[in-house]
């Protein structure tokens, strides 16, 4: 005969835990030359991160700067970075990139040639790639001021290949050319002036 069980013992339905989910930061950088400029980058923040799988963590500050490669004669872009964590893996994060590009009507018939919207993932975690479709680093962001003296306004302790971005910034060909950007200047949806000269 078996003895009756204790008043306090209950049997025990313990649930599964719940599956843990990872976390990268990144970096993107965003630009824009047609339309109105300020209202897309604002937007396209806010679409970056609409997803609950893409958390907003700082914000820099604008900057206008001229077109670097591509056709001449181009808008002046308007450029920032974002710093994000993310759950999604990089090829699908480049994809929600594109994804928010094409909401905002990015073409791309001209290479490097004037745009709506650019995103690009600059870093992703301390992931390094040579895959061709989405190398990490970006290739070319250690010699683009346009990205790295906005991340340096945004972080300045961030590094690049073991750089610091401010320093890798005033090295940058296209340092001379950046200009703060007031928040002003797209009326009716063309770029017009919108940059503050530094002292």
């Amino acid at each position: 005969m078996n003895p009756a069980p204790a008043l306090h013992e209950k049997p025990v339905h313990e649930k599964p835990a719940p599956a843990k989910t990872s976390y990268s930061r990144a970096v993107l950088a965003l630009g824009s030359n047609l339309g109105a400029r300020n209202e897309t980058l604002s937007e396209a923040v806010a679409d970056l991160v609409d997803r609950s799988e893409v958390r907003l963590l700082a914000v820099s500050p604008i900057v206008q700067t001229k077109a670097v490669g591509g056709p001449a004669g181009q808008p002046d872009f308007l450029n920032m970075v974002i710093s994000v964590e993310t759950s999604l893996e990089p090829l699908e994060l480049l994809r929600h990139c594109q994804s928010v590009e094409n909401k905002h009507h990015r073409v791309r018939e001209i290479h490097w040639g004037p745009r709506t919207l650019d995103v690009d993932v600059i870093v992703y975690g301390d992931i390094e790639s040579s895959d061709p479709v989405l190398t990490l680093p970006h290739p070319l962001a250690a010699a683009r001021a346009f990205v790295l003296y906005p991340w340096s306004q945004m972080d300045p302790s961030a590094t690049l290949n073991g750089q610091p971005v401010g320093e890798l910034a005033a090295k940058a060909a296209d340092f001379p050319d950046l200009k703060p950007f007031d928040g002003f200047g797209d009326f009716d949806g063309v770029p017009d002036g919108g940059a503050v000269e530094q002292p």
